[in-house]
């Protein structure tokens, strides 16, 4: 087949956090912003991915500044 495949649970991390992002990059309303950045700060997130959340933040908000 080549490449390694994910395993489901891995699709599941990746997934939860994807869609994170896409609310984030979805909302303007300061209060989900908020819970969003609380969610990838949280330590859940860092079960689910190694992406750091600050570095993710800052990401983030510059797209939201332009």
């Amino acid at each position: 087949m080549g490449g390694e495949t994910l395993n489901p649970y891995e699709n599941l991390a990746n997934a939860i956090v994807l869609q994170a992002v896409k609310d984030y990059r979805l909302t303007d309303d300061e209060a989900e912003l908020a819970e969003i950045e609380r969610f990838f700060r949280s330590d859940w997130f860092g079960v689910l991915t190694d992406v750091d959340p600050e570095y993710l933040i800052r990401r983030l908000r510059k797209e939201k500044d332009k």
